[in-house]
């Protein structure tokens, strides 16, 4: 329609319909999530209420959840469970600072790559458990052996993710950037980061799950608190649910530091995709 010269696009309006699916899907997504692991529990809680089993080495949902909230009034669960995350990201923090340069180094420098590519490669064959008795002795049984242990293992999927992704950039995209006279700032913003960004998060959210995985052995070893001190403690003392239900808090914080962060990096992914359409 045009007034005056003016010319007016009418946009179609959003159906009340469409935009009350859109609304039911985005609630229905996490929901989906939870029937498997909610759906066992309830198996399981019933399969010991029936008496197909006793419950004692694999207690019900219900004998953890009781467990879960005993530790939680006497304060002693949020006090392991806030040891255990100051850890992981003191570790997450240094690993994934010394995993971006090695990779971006790596990845840019096929000199680099070739100078430390191979010995990185051989110490990421090394166990997590084989480093702690050198990190022991090298930087004593407190918090820093812990964090050091927990850095290795979030560096090494950091640096293989930024390198691959730095590795895989065309070529023939940045020669474009360079006839184009782009700047140096421009050439990252425009080509390099939209271009290593996508594989960055993975590598990223990869590095974050190790992390969790190293924590634990990192604290099953000469901890006094945290969620791995609650492991040892409960089997020390015979108590499966407390095992459990220091597991489940694993699981329960993993998976909400790996939302967070995947959440974090959303803006910016779909930022890169305007910017690679434009």
């Amino acid at each position: 329609m045009s007034l005056v010269g003016v010319t007016v696009t009418a946009e179609r309006p959003v159906p009340a319909r469409e935009a009350n699916a859109d609304r039911l899907v985005r609630i229905m997504r996490p929901v989906l999530g939870l029937v498997l692991p909610v759906g066992a529990a309830l198996l399981w809680e019933l399969a010991v209420k029936v008496g197909l089993s006793d419950g004692r080495l694999v207690p019900p949902p219900s004998r953890i959840l009781e467990t879960l909230i005993d530790l939680a009034r006497t304060g002693e669960l949020q006090r392991h469970a806030t040891a255990t995350i100051l850890r992981v990201a003191a570790g997450f923090g240094l690993g994934v600072a010394a995993g971006t340069m090695m990779g971006a180094i790596a990845g840019y420098s096929m000199l680099a790559r070739r100078l430390v590519d191979p010995t990185l490669q051989a110490l990421r064959a090394i166990p997590s458990l084989a480093w702690i008795p050198l990190f022991i002795l090298w930087l004593g049984i407190f918090e820093t052996s812990k964090v050091a242990l927990i850095a290795v293992g979030v560096f090494f999927p950091v640096y293989l993710g930024l390198m691959g992704a730095v590795m895989s950039v065309d070529r023939k995209v940045v020669e474009v950037g360079r006839i184009f006279r782009l700047s140096g700032f421009a050439m990252v913003r425009r080509i390099l980061l939209p271009a290593v960004l996508p594989a960055y998060v993975l590598a990223l959210r990869s590095g974050l799950g190790l992390g969790w995985m190293f924590v634990v052995a990192a604290e099953l070893l000469g901890a006094s608190e945290g969620l791995g001190y609650l492991l040892v403690d409960g089997q020390q003392l015979g108590k499966p649910a407390q095992i459990v239900g220091a597991i489940v808090t694993f699981a329960v914080i993993g998976k909400t530091t790996d939302w967070i962060l995947a959440t974090v990096a959303a803006p910016f992914l779909r930022w890169e995709d305007v910017v690679a359409r434009n």
